[in-house]
């Protein structure tokens, strides 16, 4: 078997697990030495491959990886960037497969959610047009979980984790201060079409009445006048409400609550949903109003890392290079649920033309009746992706993270002109 070199890159959002997959990368690629010469690894992405930003990954040691594992964040740069359709723009995949070639790249796997598997499939169609030997394997990730194919993406049972965490200790605070003037709480998280985010606080619950007291999602359209009254029933009652929403509640016109900004390509930036519930609970009611956002930090928390999410994204990224040796192109390694208890997974490969730029939200099963909360299926299948602990090495009171130092590949070609 001739030796070639493995091109691996990280895209979209960033987890606090998605450097444990480019460990098993690495970790797999030396396990199959016999077909892998060298993982290289692109600066942001595919952005890094069009401008040749190439660094070599062959340096780092068992100890480098070890510490990658535990890094939160993307180790090589991440991007947003679609690809154009090769019939479209075929000077673009003229250029991705130039610097491919000029540096012996045999196989490309792409770290990242359902826009990136498109990616994937575009990259290896456009290989396969122009004769080139190439194949291209996804690796999942995403915090949103809206991969379909797989039970569950790489990222989101830390996230999940960490804004269960929240949510209870969050609610031990608001609980010590309620009073008979009534406050409340909204946590506003991730979830533009998928409330799996929202769903996870759940988890913080021990007792029926522990926060959060209402989940909002966008699978379900937002009924102001039910969510007001469920609200005023639960201060009436404890003295205080708790509540979780995803950024991307939609009213019955089908119009978001709450948008912000949209970039030149049409892409709507959302965010405030929290500020907006808890503002108007106050004009309605005249409670005491506190909202939150944890934006970033519920995607880099690596201190908080769920022990089954790191093996599962390091498992995913060895699986892939197994399916790239083999030869299985326009496939990801998915995890597959073999029992919620005791829980049991395996990696198993899935086509990827019935994943890219797909989408899988919250099913109706997962949600209560009521509609403001979940059912129990749904916390059934949430339970085991919170499991373990995996802390990182700590010095002075804090993290010790330490990023790979991977020095960058000559360039061979000249500089790239879209």
């Amino acid at each position: 078997m001739q030796r070639r070199n493995l091109l691996y890159a990280q895209s979209g959002g960033v987890t606090a697990v998605i450097n444990a997959s480019a460990a098993g990368v690495i970790a797999a690629a030396r396990a199959h030495d016999e077909a892998v010469d060298r993982v290289i690894a692109a600066r942001h992405g595919i952005l890094g491959v069009f401008d040749e930003d190439l660094l070599d990954c062959s340096v780092l040691d068992e100890t480098d990886c070890r510490a990658l594992k535990q890094l939160p964040g993307g180790a090589f740069g991440s991007c947003r960037f679609d690809l154009d359709p090769p019939e479209q723009n075929p000077a673009q995949f003229d250029r991705l497969i130039a610097v491919l070639a000029a540096h012996d790249v045999g196989y490309f796997l792409y770290n990242g959610g359902n826009g990136s598997m498109d990616t994937v499939m575009k990259l290896s169609s456009a290989a396969r047009a122009r004769g080139y030997p190439l194949t291209c394997v996804g690796i999942p990730k995403t915090v949103d979980n809206d991969l379909v194919g797989t039970d569950c993406s790489p990222g989101y049972g830390s996230a999940a984790k960490y804004l269960a965490t929240s949510m209870r200790e969050a609610g031990l605070d608001i609980q010590a201060m309620s009073s008979r003037r009534g406050r409340v709480f909204v946590m506003e998280v991730m979830g533009r079409n998928c409330g799996w985010l929202a769903a996870a606080t759940a988890l913080a619950r021990r007792a029926p009445d522990d926060p959060p007291h209402l989940i909002l999602l966008p699978e379900r359209v937002f009924d102001e006048a039910a969510f007001l009254a469920r609200v005023e029933a639960c201060v009436q009652r404890l003295g205080y409400c708790a509540i979780s929403a995803s950024e991307g509640i939609r009213a019955p016109d089908g119009r978001l609550l709450i948008e912000q900004d949209e970039d030149a390509k049409g892409y709507v930036q959302l965010g405030g949903i929290g500020q907006y519930l808890a503002r108007l609970l106050h004009t309605t009611f005249g409670y005491k109003h506190h909202w939150t956002v944890p934006d970033y930090l519920q995607r880099a928390a690596g201190h908080l890392v769920s022990a089954t999410d790191l093996a599962q994204a390091e498992a995913v990224g060895w699986a892939a290079v197994q399916y790239a040796v083999a030869g299985r192109d326009g496939v990801m390694p998915a995890i597959v649920r073999r029992s919620d208890v005791p829980y049991r997974w395996e990696v198993a490969p899935a086509d990827l033309a019935g994943i890219a730029n797909a989408e899988r939200r919250v099913p109706t099963a997962f949600m209560s009746d009521c509609g403001f909360d979940l059912s129990e299926a749904g916390l059934r299948w949430l339970r085991p992706l919170i499991e373990g602990e995996a802390p990182p090495p700590y010095v002075a009171g804090l993290p010790d993270y330490r990023c790979p130092d991977c020095p960058p590949l000559a360039r061979r070609l000249g500089p790239y002109v879209p």
